[in-house]
């Protein structure tokens, strides 16, 4: 299936990238050589899958970089919202999962440099969103899994690789400039009214550790709180994310 290529807002400077290799993972490994920077946007021609990871070098503590991977969710549903059927539910499983009518369908990456700068500030970090778009014809039959899904399966018949691709670099951008002008209250907002569990009891497994409570919100640095018996406690993003990592899944 051929696509015509996208185009992105003027602050991004597209690159496709074909397969064996992956936006994240080059994108990562650019930054580290200083072959990439902010603004350098890397998206795979797969044409089933959007795929594509972002070089951003935000002046902020690496703490509060995290808050960036809820501006990428959050512009994931306004994308979809503008251009998707309306019967398409968006929603995620905090942090990084993304789920479509309830079924797993993409991932949110993240990573930010060890090192910082003299304003303290990380020297660079890599948001990537990778997201099942249409079905892989040799894969399983439709259903088989009902714990994963496309947009295709989920009624979005006409929407293709690079609209989707596109319409999330507009609304991505819109919220980083939300962020960056009004601060992470108005994203953690609209990231916890998509927050499956959001307020309700959960359970959650934290490298074999089972934490239960209620999820109550985002600190400023979008780590989890969760009200248990003894108090509120903190679930770190950053380490939910490299325990993902570290079982081989985004």
């Amino acid at each position: 299936m051929h696509l015509k290529d996208p185009e992105f807002p003027p602050l991004f400077n597209g690159e496709g990238v074909r397969a064996p290799s992956r936006p994240f993972a080059e994108a990562v490994k650019g930054a580290q050589e200083g072959r990439y920077g902010a603004g350098d946007l890397l998206w795979a021609r797969n044409a089933r899958l959007v795929d594509v990871a972002v070089v951003l070098e935000p002046e902020v503590p690496p703490d509060e970089t995290y808050q960036i991977l809820c501006v990428a969710a959050v512009g994931l549903s306004d994308a979809l919202g503008a251009i998707a059927p309306p019967e398409l539910a968006v929603t995620w499983t905090w942090p990084h999962r993304l789920l479509a009518n309830k079924a797993h369908v993409g991932d949110i990456r993240f990573e930010i440099a060890p090192q910082t700068g003299d304003d303290g500030a990380p020297l660079w970090l890599v948001v990537g969103l990778e997201l099942a778009v249409r079905p892989d014809p040799s894969g399983p039959e439709p259903g088989l899994f009902v714990d994963r899904t496309t947009l295709f399966d989920e009624g979005c018949t006409d929407l293709d690789r690079t609209q989707v691709l596109e319409s999330w670099t507009r609304h991505f951008l819109t919220w980083l400039n939300t962020w960056s002008d009004d601060g992470f209250r108005p994203v953690h907002d609209a990231y916890v009214f998509r927050a499956e569990g959001y307020r309700d009891d959960i359970v959650m497994d934290l490298q074999g550790r089972q934490l239960a409570g209620t999820f109550i919100g985002l600190d400023d640095n979008g780590n989890m709180l969760m009200k248990t018996g003894t108090g509120v406690e903190l679930v770190s993003m950053a380490e939910v994310l490299a325990s993902a990592d570290e079982a081989g899944a985004p």
